[in-house]
């Protein structure tokens, strides 16, 4: 069984770094059965030296420069590996990571693919305004940032589905392709570190309509799970969504945050189903 882990990176060279020291030899108990490849979307492959330099056991190759699913998918065509496993470059894996997938692998021998734990860096700073951080301590989330899929069944499906421009939805696409075709196991001993972020209020505004392109991509390919029977009950459901999370924010003394979801239920939720309507027609 070989791995080959999968690193999409973008002008963090600095967190990379990190990443990679995690990532050696020496530092993950599985030993060296595995290989890493670094795909680089920067504009100028700020990665390229860097690994050059520090760590010349890992494969550079220059990103397609059209988002990460499509960044994900080109790493994969270099991978020699049976498992893909991808992790994000801001995430610092847990020096055990690649022996837990392959324990998982050999304790569910029908499972063609695995999602891993996501911690928080700080959890403190998870209840502050604004702040951001994929956390997944129970599955069925699939994030990109930690899974593992046999590269045989993901070059079958066709792999991340490149239409998704941003860094969402992408991943739930592929993980209900995958449904369809293997069980998803959670591993929970399998995990990596997240950062956690801060965003603001005009970042969250201003990326509204590409965001909401996003989902509706998602929904109309995912009718079932976004909910999308009609546009009428989609828009119910949308609804329910983003005023169940402006009730949470407003608990939470969240004030940035709940501006962010009165601004989904006034101008995103009818974006998106304009831009449903328009990739139903």
């Amino acid at each position: 069984m070989k791995f080959s882990v999968i690193i999409p990176t973008c002008n963090r060279n600095e967190l990379l770094h990190k990443c990679l020291n995690l990532l050696l030899v020496a530092n993950q108990t599985i030993g060296g059965d595995y290989e890493v490849i670094v795909t680089d979307d920067s504009k100028n492959n700020i990665a390229k030296n860097l690994i050059n330099e520090n760590y010349p056991w890992v494969k550079w190759v220059d990103g397609p420069k059209k988002g990460p699913a499509a960044n994900r998918n080109n790493g994969t065509k270099l991978a020699i590996g049976d498992w893909v496993i991808f992790i994000d470059d801001d995430c610092l894996p847990d020096t055990n990571l690649l022996r837990e997938y392959e324990n998982g692998i050999n304790r569910n021998p029908g499972a063609l693919a695995f999602e891993g734990a996501i911690l928080p860096d700080n959890w403190a700073l998870l209840k502050k305004d604004m702040s951001e951080c994929p956390v997944n301590i129970a599955g069925n989330h699939f994030w990109s940032a930690n899974i593992c899929v046999q590269k045989q069944l993901f070059n079958n499906i066709g792999g991340f589905d490149e239409t998704f421009v941003l860094a969402a939805q992408e991943d739930q696409d592929l993980f209900n392709k995958l449904k369809k075709r293997t069980s998803v196991v959670f591993l929970e001993t399998c995990f990596v570190v997240h950062p956690v972020r801060f965003t603001t209020l005009t970042k969250q505004i201003v990326k509204m309509p590409a965001a909401s392109k996003n989902f509706a991509l998602y929904a109309v390919k995912n009718k079932d799970q976004a909910k999308l029977s009609s546009i009428t009950h989609f828009a119910f459901e949308q609804f329910k969504f983003h005023l169940r999370w402006l009730l949470i924010h407003i608990k939470q003394r969240k004030v940035k945050s709940s501006l962010v979801s009165i601004a989904w239920l006034c101008y995103g939720i009818p974006l998106n189903i304009i831009n449903v309507f328009k990739l139903n027609k």
